[in-house]
């Protein structure tokens, strides 16, 4: 979309891995956690309740649908979608497959200290199976 650019800190902490419904699709790479950020490719859009009620419907599907690949793919425990902005204001959904015996359980994933890029074959991996589920044309 014209005049949309990725915030640099989701840039350089996240892999890109396509655009679908309007938003761009991100995984964190922290290999402790499986963890998809959404954003919408809406210039300047802050927050959920600024976005027209097609974007606000465009959004919440694809944060169900996000939810369910990456439960499945991942077999997760719980799924914890989050929508913070207060590190970076650019509106984006988080969607993190949880496990109880995860680093961070039970307490959320923000700010915790250890990040684990992912080993190139399992980021790999991982981005095939998202993008062959999730990603469209």
């Amino acid at each position: 979309m014209a005049n949309f650019e990725l915030h640099p800190r989701l840039a350089q902490d996240c892999h890109f891995l396509g655009v679908t419904q309007g938003s761009q699709i991100l995984l964190m790479d922290d290999a402790r956690f499986p963890w998809m950020i959404l954003v919408p490719e809406i210039p300047d859009a802050l927050e959920l309740h600024e976005l027209s009620d097609a974007a606000f419907a465009g959004l919440t599907y694809l944060v169900r649908e996000t939810s369910e690949v990456l439960k499945r793919i991942t077999e997760a425990e719980k799924i914890n979608v989050a929508a913070l902005g207060n590190q970076v204001p650019q509106l984006h959904v988080h969607v993190v497959a949880r496990f109880s015996s995860d680093d961070a359980w039970p307490q959320p994933v923000w700010g915790l200290d250890g990040k684990r890029p992912y080993e190139k074959k399992t980021l790999r991996q991982l981005e095939g199976e998202i993008s062959k589920e999730l990603i469209t044309a």
